[in-house]
């Protein structure tokens, strides 16, 4: 778990170092970094709930091989939603 949150850590002052100066440029400094750590977050969270949700998937069909096609179904239904909340929720942060 320590070595998880090193490298969030790590991850976040690499962020904020490289947008620095790319903001910096269009004058919206205060901005665009706040902005940019939110679009992000959201992309790390599809990232972990599209895992955890094929994680289950693929439990499931290994529980229950017959009703493959019914949980292929759900989990593409659910993996969409998701992405659709991310790609939201990065354009509202750009």
């Amino acid at each position: 778990m320590f070595n998880i949150a090193r490298i969030c850590f790590w991850a976040l002052g690499l962020a904020l170092v490289t947008a620095l100066p790319a903001s910096a440029q269009d004058g919206a400094a205060a901005f665009s970094v706040p902005a940019q750590i939110g679009a992000g977050l959201a992309v790390i969270g599809a990232g972990i709930g599209i895992g955890l949700l094929t994680k289950g998937a693929v439990e499931a069909t290994a529980r229950q091989p017959e009703s493959f096609g019914d949980i292929r179904m759900l989990m593409i239904i659910a993996a969409a939603l998701i992405e659709g909340v991310a790609l939201f929720a990065v354009i509202v942060c750009s």
